[in-house]
């Protein structure tokens, strides 16, 4: 698709191979100097640095600034104006530097360089973002683990850079600009279509768990605002008539590592349906395994977090986990007769979208949202026959799986765009396909 220079010649550098005839090879100690201006006016912009989006305002990231306690806990920062490289001198091996866009102040664990000469700024944030570079910023940087790495200013300076003419630069620069904006178009079009097909499945799921699968069932109303009509033959039950609720297990860091199966706030959170084997281990006695068990039939809802937002996540254990015990931050129910809801059901109905909006209208905030056992055993339960239940666990576990599959295709098609993207910017910084 792209044609490839007339002439190239060996860069000297084995870890960048070839390049154009007319392109130059030269160390950063050439290209840059260090700018270490430092911050004594709170008003200035805070910066971070990403790996993903480069440089970017803290103040579009996070709603506080973490890191203000008074205002006088920026002085000392580093000043960083637009057109500067900014690099986080412990993660730039994955790419924590970029070309800022904005005057601002960066934390003094941050790099801030400036070109000294007639460069074009675009072209070196993305030669010097490439995995090529990041590659060689590992190699440079000191440390005995990838945890503990840092890449230095003399290490920096070590590192050449390949500089193609001016003119080059800047077709290099506009033209990755615009494949970048399609590319990342294209992306956002294929999240949005993700995103709608979340939505389906949330459809789909509470309309089956509230209004089964027969069309023409005579409905009733439930009596409930958040459920609306239900078929009239189903029954309604509070959840404590339904089965036992139990708070997990709460203990010192000394309990945790290593042991028996432990069942953590992220495996409930994280999947609908419990992982056979989970990663947690915790030092369980008999007597542990015996309060806290995990057996199949078992619903685990998230207890505690940060916001509503997390609360009341529901995770169904399929299989009974031997020896397991769940942690302190989730409730158990445990239904107490098989006859009144099957495991299959439970999966779909306790992960309705119903179940936020009973969540998030009852709960209580004070520091931070909690689900009480009392409030889950006043949650509604909509309760079909047993083969009713079983009917409409495996009509919408074909329809989750047809769903599913779908956003696998547009998920798989986001991958490759992002790995169009990276090769594309690769070969065009380092003059493997020639842009104009």
């Amino acid at each position: 698709m792209y044609q490839k220079y007339d002439v190239y010649k060996d860069s000297g550098l084995h870890w960048l191979g070839v390049i154009p005839d007319n392109w130059k090879i030269i160390k950063n100690k050439f290209l840059f100097n260090e700018i270490n201006l430092r911050s004594f006016k709170s008003e200035h912009e805070l910066l971070s640095v990403s790996q993903y989006t480069g440089v970017t305002k803290k103040s579009e990231r996070i709603e506080v600034n973490e890191f203000l306690t008074n205002s006088n806990s920026l002085d000392g920062y580093k000043v960083v104006s637009k057109g500067d490289l900014v690099s986080n001198i412990m993660l730039a091996w994955n790419g924590s530097l970029g070309v800022s866009s904005y005057d601002g102040i960066v934390s003094p664990a941050y790099a801030v360089y400036r070109l000294v000469n007639n460069c074009c700024k675009e072209y070196f944030h993305y030669l010097l973002r490439t995995d090529l570079y990041k590659a060689e910023y590992k190699r440079q940087s000191t440390g005995v683990i990838e945890s503990r790495l840092r890449l230095y200013t003399e290490n920096f300076y070590a590192i050449s850079s390949i500089l193609p003419p001016l003119k080059d630069q800047q077709i290099i620069s506009n033209f990755l600009k615009l494949k970048e904006m399609q590319i990342d178009q294209a992306i956002a079009i294929k999240e949005q279509q993700i995103a709608l097909l979340n939505e389906r499945k949330q459809i789909v799921i509470q309309q089956a768990v509230t209004k089964g699968l027969d069309p023409n069932v005579k409905m009733k109303d439930s009596g409930l605002e958040w459920i609306g009509k239900i078929p009239e033959h189903w029954q309604l039950s509070k959840l404590r008539y339904l089965g036992v609720t139990q708070n997990g297990i709460s203990a010192g860091s000394e309990y945790f590592g290593s042991g028996y199966p432990f069942v953590s706030y992220g495996d409930v959170y994280k999947n609908r349906q419990l992982p056979l084997v989970v990663d947690g281990l915790a030092k369980s006695s008999i007597a542990d395994q015996k309060n806290y068990s995990v057996l199949e039939g078992d619903v685990f809802f998230t207890r505690t977090s940060e916001t509503v937002d997390e609360i009341g996540f529901a995770s169904i254990c399929y299989q009974t986990i031997e020896k397991a015990t769940f942690a302190g931050f989730l409730i158990r129910f445990r239904p107490t007769n098989a006859n009144y809801i099957t495991k299959e059901f439970s999966k779909y109905y306790f992960n309705a979208q119903m179940m936020r909006t009973y969540f998030v209208k009852e709960m209580n905030l004070v520091i931070r949202a909690s689900l009480s056992q009392e409030l889950l055993k006043n949650l509604i339960v909509l309760l079909p026959s047993i083969d009713e239940q079983k009917a409409i666990a495996s009509y919408l576990d074909r329809q989750m799986d047809a769903i599913n599959e779908l956003i696998g295709l547009q998920m798989s098609a986001i991958q490759k765009l992002k790995e169009y993207k990276t090769t594309l910017i690769n070969d065009a910084v380092t003059g493997k396909i020639k842009v104009a």
